[in-house]
């Protein structure tokens, strides 16, 4: 598993999170919709876990790495070694989104360059609005005993200003879960400004160092709109062979 992009509200579901990660035979799967945070604990996934699960071809999805997964049959096992994490990515690296689409892809790994982080404070009218709103998603499970409490939004939007290896300048919204997650968590010890300073030395300086990727993902509906759902630190120096 690579991907695990912010949860969504869904009308059939309780928070929908699209997550995506590469087979041993070295093709994208895209999980969707996973109802993350109704999973048992056993079966709630980290990036570069390997995961298992039954599931059908969704009959609104075109998208051909796109499945749809069977909750009940999630198993997760070991994570990938950090050693075999860079021979993965290497393989699954594309110049741009434009050399993805054309091999019929839309899933790739990008390698950025001149990443910068930025950040929005959201308005209070959004942060109710969303409060609002996972506070009602909750209450439709509000029958489980152990059901999860309403997610708290995170007070700002994320953003990235980069250039692909093909050379053209890109910026999109952050859609990496992760990244909030972090936020909360440096939020904690660092307070706001701490935390986003944090993050954007995390971004900017330590992940570009060590190794970085990008993980892009096509619109549902929007063929040619591509969405940046990952943000993966991949140690260029542990350059061990995937076991396959």
């Amino acid at each position: 598993m690579l991907v695990k992009a912010l949860p969504h509200r869904s009308s059939n579901y309780f928070e929908t999170v699209c997550c995506a990660g590469v087979g041993r035979d070295m093709k994208w799967r895209r999980l969707y919709p996973v109802a993350f945070r109704t999973l048992d604990v056993g079966q709630k996934f980290s990036r570069w876990d390997w995961v298992s699960y039954d599931f059908t071809t969704p009959s609104n999805d075109r998208r051909r790495e796109s499945q749809k997964v069977v909750h009940e049959s999630i198993v997760v096992s070991k994570s990938m070694k950090t050693a075999e994490r860079f021979a993965l990515a290497r393989r699954m690296t594309r110049e741009s989104t434009q050399q993805a689409a054309s091999r019929g892809e839309s899933l790739t790994l990008l390698r950025p360059d001149n990443v910068r982080f930025s950040w929005r404070l959201k308005s209070d009218e959004e942060v109710a609005g969303e409060r609002i709103k996972h506070a009602a998603l909750a209450g439709q499970l509000s029958f489980l005993h152990d059901a999860p409490k309403p997610l708290e939004p995170c007070p700002y939007e994320f953003s990235f200003r980069w250039t692909d290896s093909a050379g053209k300048a890109r910026t999109n919204i952050c859609d990496d879960w992760e990244t909030s997650t972090a936020f909360f968590v440096r939020r904690n010890s660092l307070g706001d400004a701490g935390a986003l300073n944090s993050l954007r030395e995390t971004f900017e300086v330590e992940y570009p160092q060590k190794g970085m990727r990008f993980a892009m993902g096509t619109h549902s509906r929007r063929d040619s709109q591509w969405l940046l759902v990952g943000v993966i630190r991949v140690d260029e120096t542990a350059q061990g062979e995937l076991a396959l």
